[in-house]
């Protein structure tokens, strides 16, 4: 899990990427609980933003 994209037990994670402008939104879902995460910032470090939704996601399905 250190690098955030462990999938979820039984599931698989989905990302979605959504640019406006400067601004660019992640959003990562577990397939199998329906669970949302989102990131937003730059759009010039897309990958930053899909490791902080991804890791959001599991500290979510962490509770």
């Amino acid at each position: 899990m250190s690098n955030g994209r462990a999938s979820p037990p039984e599931g698989a994670i989905l990302v979605e990427f959504v640019r406006q402008g400067a601004w660019l939104k992640c959003s990562a879902v577990c397939s199998r609980t329906g669970t949302e995460a989102a990131a937003v910032g730059p759009a010039s470090d897309p990958s930053a933003l899909e490791r902080l939704a991804v890791m959001k996601l599991n500290r979510l399905l962490a509770k």
